[in-house]
Parts: C-alpha cells; sequence; structure tokens
C-alpha cells in the first residue's frame, strides 16, 4: 500500500517553487464548497420567502438534513443538491456559479423578475418621471 500524499506546497529543497512563491490567493484561506453552497440555498430560500419545511417536503429531504446543509455541515450528493435546486426553482449549474462568485469575493449577479418590475412601476410617484419609467441601478 502507498503512503498517502500530502497536497499543499512544496517543501522548501524539493526543487519546486518556494512557499514564498506563492500567490495572495493560494495563502488565503478558501470556505469549503459545502459551506458556500448552503450559504446560497439558505440566501435563495430566504430570497422566496419559504421555510426549510416546505423546501425540504418538495425536494424530499428531512427538514433537519437540509438545515445542515445550509449550514455546511453535511456534504450533499449531487442528486440531493439537484433536488433541492428544484424545490427551489434553480438551476444547480446556477447553483454553482453562485457559489463560485461568493468564494471569490465577487458581488452576486441579481435577477429582477417581471413581478419585482412590475412592483416598481407601480410605487413610481414622481412627477419628473414618466409613467412605467423604471430605473435600475447596476454595480460590478
Amino acid at each position: 500500500m502507498s503512503e498517502p500524499t500530502a497536497i499543499g506546497p512544496p517543501a522548501e529543497g524539493s526543487g519546486g517553487p518556494s512557499p514564498r512563491a506563492s500567490t495572495a490567493r493560494d495563502r488565503r484561506a478558501r470556505p469549503l464548497l459545502r459551506t458556500t453552497l448552503g450559504d446560497v440555498l439558505r440566501r435563495v430560500r430566504r430570497a422566496q420567502r419559504r421555510t426549510l419545511a416546505d423546501v425540504a417536503r418538495a425536494a424530499k429531504v428531512s427538514m433537519p438534513y437540509l438545515s445542515e446543509v445550509e449550514r455546511g455541515r453535511k456534504e450533499a450528493s449531487s442528486e440531493v443538491l439537484g433536488a433541492i435546486c428544484d424545490a427551489l426553482g434553480i438551476e444547480l449549474s446556477d447553483l454553482l456559479v453562485e457559489a463560485g462568485r461568493l468564494a471569490e469575493g465577487r458581488a452576486p449577479v441579481v435577477r429582477l423578475d417581471l413581478a419585482r418590475v412590475e412592483t416598481i412601476r407601480g410605487r413610481e410617484s414622481s412627477p419628473a418621471r414618466r409613467p412605467g419609467d423604471v430605473q435600475c441601478l447596476l454595480a460590478a
């Protein structure tokens, strides 16, 4: 049986780049994928104003298990993640992209659906604006 291999920067004198040659990004602590995925799932669920029980029922997982996934304490399989995404009405690929953005510290993409735009239009009261005009501030 072979010995376990350590993954990390090469030891000094091993012929590889020195630890000082690593970038700041490499030295920065990276969050666990399960933690980041859980954060995104919780944000989406809360944005939809849905309960753990509701989403767990729709995904056919237990409520305590979904809670553990959202808190990053359980490593969900791709099948379970897919079921949770289906229950939330999002694509698994969108979950992964959003998790990548959070892990890299980039701002999330905010999608405005038609219902939200209609709500904004309904609140339009400024006489300087024409009825139906909607202003949206986007930041990158």
